[in-house]
């Protein structure tokens, strides 16, 4: 199993990022303000304008270190990468299924069954450790609607009719996403998904982890030798990491969503952690995103036992050994996709 280095998140908008030997230099208005050895890397995640020096990039790609270039609010903008990795069979065999809908219904359900079974989960966690702060009965209806979904995706047989299916567990996994936040209810709310712009402190939050899983798992698909964006849910669309978006979605509720209730209900982040525009966009502040970004890495680094593989693993390793189970899957050495179903 790849082991897990480090994600260097660089904040400041107006850092610029250098190459000074075998270190990253992180540079404002032309001071060396920092340094970060390069062998400790495996990603450069930057939500500065000024961008990365043709010298650090070409390191980076040598040493297969990506840098991702995210705007100062968080959305995904660019990532530079090396050359592919993997034989070109494996992405054949990707593009072939990806071409013939059918047999991209068969692996979408695969992705979605992981989607409900883990939404199901997060909600019987919540039942089960504050079970005197919830309505109950509501959680119950919830996690049994859940339960039925996963039963009819395993009849559905074409995109369509499992995009259905996800589309009415997803609303009712949200629909007591609201229940779930336990403190600061004052300033912390759930109302609907917005995203473009974010329009509450929580769809902030949401929009902001999101695309940093996608970012891992788009990572996670390069390094074993599978096109991001190229997907079978999901299907083309300029720009667009497809497939990352495929193998994220069993991920979200249980990796993502839980992390963002977890920073809320621990007091992690505060109502003065945002601001809201003219426009009515909410936006977190740049010491907000990087007590953020300090609490994700950290949760990358916690220790679980894959369900499947049945091996030790940090949580940042979940995008990778999903991706190694994708290809395998493409390779025709598992008869299928196995999702990642967390208990």
């Amino acid at each position: 199993m790849k082991k897990l280095l480090n994600t260097l998140y660089i904040t400041l908008p107006d850092a610029y990022l250098g190459l000074k030997g075998e270190n990253v230099a992180i540079i404002k208005d032309e001071v060396i303000i920092g340094r970060v050895p390069l062998h400790n890397l495996e990603a450069i995640c930057t939500l500065g304008r000024q961008g990365a020096s043709p010298a650090l990039m070409s390191a980076c790609v040598e040493r297969d270190i990506s840098i991702t270039f995210l705007s100062t609010s968080g959305r995904f903008r660019a990532r530079v990468i090396g050359p592919t990795k993997g034989n070109v069979t494996l992405r054949r065999s990707q593009y072939r299924l990806a071409d013939d809908e059918a047999k991209s219904a068969q692996v979408s359900k695969h992705f979605l069954i992981g989607k409900i079974y883990n939404s199901k989960w997060s909600l019987e966690r919540v039942t089960r450790d504050h079970a005197l702060r919830i309505d109950l009965e509501k959680f119950k209806s919830k996690s049994a609607f859940l339960s039925e979904s996963i039963k009819q995706l395993a009849a559905a047989d074409n995109l369509e009719v499992l995009r259905g299916i996800e589309g009415n567990a997803a609303n009712a996994y949200f629909s007591v996403m609201d229940d779930m936040i336990l403190q600061q209810k004052d300033a912390f709310f759930y109302k609907g998904r917005s995203r473009r712009p974010p329009l509450d402190n929580v769809n902030a939050l949401l929009s902001f982890v999101y695309t940093l899983l996608a970012s891992d798992v788009g990572a996670a698909l390069e390094t074993v030798g599978l096109d991001p964006y190229v997907g079978f849910l999901h299907r083309d669309r300029p720009g667009r990491m497809s497939l990352a978006l495929d193998v994220m979605e069993e991920l979200r509720s249980v990796y993502a969503d839980r992390f963002v209730l977890s920073v809320i209900n621990k007091k992690q982040v505060k109502a003065t952690d945002f601001l809201k525009k003219e426009s009515g966009a909410v936006i977190m502040t740049d010491n907000a995103r990087k007590e953020i970004l300090q609490l994700w890495q950290k949760r990358k680094d916690e220790q679980i036992t894959h369900p499947f593989l049945k091996e030790k693993i940090s949580w940042g390793l979940v995008p990778h050994a999903q991706a190694i189970l994708l290809a395998r899957f493409l390779r025709g050495d598992l008869d299928a996709y196995p999702p990642f179903l967390w208990k």
